[in-house]
């Protein structure tokens, strides 16, 4: 179509071939197979000129609007190499969703105001190629298992064991991880996390701790941050989710001198080839602001514990 658009508005196969930067007899042959392919004749040619037949005309409308069509195209996608544009979906697990991605969508769109952002909050991890994502934010406890994702690390996480006053009033606060056998243990179902039992690292070192059979499972962090202040047992929540319990003295912290296995956060998205300005813009704002926030959440911890020695 480009080469048959060239010859009619040039008017020879000769100066055609000299803006295509192609030899006349290869413009003369795609113009025959061209015509050949319609089973129509395009132009009639003669020794001196080269003109449009009546289909040649009508056919030539047409080619100008679909060749203007594809160059928006092609402008388009190769803009969006360049220019963060459009929609960005993606997805994150709840609780650091909730405390993190979604504030950091805010910031990102007040930098790059053309991008729309879908973000869904689910623990379902999803397939990113089938579930249709950009980019998926997840947790794992050491390396994430082999996807043929590229995964980009944001930063580590961890959680905080804690309960209600009333709770270890009633039962007595555990001092070394033994006592945790003579407790209520909840714990969060969710896919990152080892389920059923809880790693520590304190002054001896590494260790592990089989949780017994809970009365109460729950998915979400928060939930059983509700759970927990209402006095059930206890629990291990994401530094995010525990901070305004414990800085108003609903939920306290317990075994101090241990912390919980860290986790690590990755961004997971489909290739390192040519990826869109928009998702490559995201997770450079993402590995800017995220340990950042994570940091400031430490901080606000540590000087919770301070306050409270």
């Amino acid at each position: 179509m480009r080469i048959f658009a060239r010859v009619a508005e040039a008017g020879s196969f000769t100066e055609a071939a000299r803006h295509l930067d192609t030899t006349t007899g290869a413009v003369s042959r795609a113009v025959a197979d061209l015509e050949i392919h319609l089973r129509t004749r395009l132009l009639n040619r003669t020794t001196r000129r080269t003109a449009l037949t009546e289909a040649g005309d009508r056919y030539l409308r047409h080619c100008e609007h679909i060749l203007g069509y594809i160059d928006q195209a092609e402008a388009e996608a190769a803009g969006a190499h360049v220019r963060p544009a459009g929609q960005l979906r993606v997805h994150a697990t709840s609780g650091f969703g909730q405390y993190y991605v979604a504030p950091a969508v805010v910031q990102y769109q007040q930098r790059f105001p053309s991008v729309s952002v879908d973000l869904t909050l689910s623990q379902h991890l999803p397939d990113l190629l089938d579930d249709g994502y950009d980019v998926s934010l997840q947790l794992a406890v050491g390396d994430l298992p082999d996807s043929g994702l590229v995964s980009q690390r944001l930063g580590e996480s961890s959680s905080i064991l804690c309960a209600a006053p009333t709770y270890l009033q009633k039962r007595g606060t555990p001092r070394i991880i033994a006592d945790l056998s003579n407790h209520v243990c909840l714990q969060i179902a969710t896919p990152f996390f080892p389920l059923g039992r809880w790693q520590f690292e304190g002054p001896s070192g590494s260790e592990t701790f089989a949780l017994p059979t809970a009365p109460f499972h729950v998915n979400v962090a928060d939930a059983l941050a509700a759970a927990l202040r209402a006095g059930i047992g206890i629990g291990a929540l994401p530094i995010s989710t525990a901070l305004p319990s414990l800085s108003n003295g609903s939920l306290v912290p317990v075994l101090h001198d241990y912390s919980l296995q860290r986790m690590t956060i990755y961004a997971l998205y489909a290739s390192r080839h040519y990826v869109d300005a928009k998702i490559r813009t995201w997770i450079d704002f993402l590995q800017e602001h995220i340990p950042v926030m994570l940091q400031a959440d430490l901080n606000a911890l540590s000087a919770l514990q301070e306050k409270q020695l």
